[in-house]
């Protein structure tokens, strides 16, 4: 009886993490192109307007302008970390968006929702008014098949440790970062991207074949996460403000859920644990029988 009761407990146990971890998430392997805040497409430029404020890397093929009075970390025009990075992001945006889809949401404004780690699809150009807050600690991939584009003042919130380098956004066509959004996650576009005025990123800002255009914006480009569930990249350098920069150092990191419990993963482990141990227990018994 006792057997039979562990032996049903792991099977339910497999029923249960197997739909989970069939449709989950996982990180799409941005290599060196994790490396930057903003990378304009091959062929096209990076340009921006007024006291723009970006922590880590930035790169363009034809050309980087506005800084100053923008201020950044290191810049790359055309030389081969920039086309390694480009490689690499092609890669990433490939695997993002063949990865099987948990929801789909098409036609669903995703402002008011609150969703957890997982691959959430809108066919048509997503909506993004008011807030869309991101609960718990894994991997979030967003698809948008054609444009993302968001209202003015739209916000991405995360909770109980949902963390910026664990979400992306793959845009089939362009994005558009309306004015004074607070976007978090790293963007990766077929196109281009448009950050409009007061709008910050934490996260980055990854165009593959078309400019990048910014105006007054706050992008930090995120490094190591809690968990292991995406690859972790070296903290970028200190930059400091331009020179009329009326936006903030930091962009509200909840630094106080980077330690969230992943229960998948320990539940995971103890069925394992379970039929390790089923295992064992019948070995024993056929030795003692024989």
């Amino acid at each position: 009886m006792r057997r039979t009761f562990i032996a049903l407990f792991v099977a339910a146990l497999t029923v249960l993490i197997w739909p989970a971890a069939a449709l989950a998430a996982t990180d799409p392997g941005l290599g060196t192109a994790g490396n930057f805040a903003v990378l304009a497409g091959t062929g096209t430029s990076l340009t921006n307007t007024g006291p723009s404020w970006i922590t880590g890397a930035i790169g363009a093929a034809a050309g980087i302008t506005g800084f100053p009075p923008g201020t950044a970390g290191p810049q790359h025009n055309a030389d081969a970390v920039y086309i390694q990075a480009q490689t690499d992001l092609g890669n990433a945006f490939s695997n993002a968006s063949g990865q099987p889809v948990t929801t789909d949401y098409t036609g669903v404004n995703l402002g008011g929702l609150t969703l957890g780690p997982g691959v959430y699809n809108q066919s048509t150009a997503p909506t993004l008014t008011g807030t869309l807050t991101l609960s718990g600690g894994g991997v979030y991939i967003f698809k948008a098949g054609t444009t993302l584009i968001t209202a003015s003042g739209a916000r991405v919130s995360l909770i109980n440790g949902a963390q910026p380098c664990d979400i992306f956004w793959v845009v089939g066509s362009s994005a558009t970062i309306a004015t004074s959004t607070t976007f978090v996650g790293t963007i990766m576009a077929q196109i281009g991207i448009q950050m409009q005025t007061g709008a910050t990123l934490n996260g980055r800002a990854l165009a593959r074949t078309a400019g990048v255009t910014l105006d007054t914006n706050r992008i930090i480009q995120p490094s190591g996460c809690a968990g292991g569930f995406t690859a972790s990249y070296p903290t970028p350098a200190y930059v400091p403000p331009p020179a009329g920069n009326v936006l903030p150092a930091t962009l509200g990191v909840p630094w106080e859920l980077l330690g969230s419990f992943p229960w998948l993963l320990v539940i995971g482990a103890g069925a394992g644990l379970g039929a390790a141990a089923l295992v064992i227990s019948s070995r024993r018994r056929r030795r003692r029988s024989a």
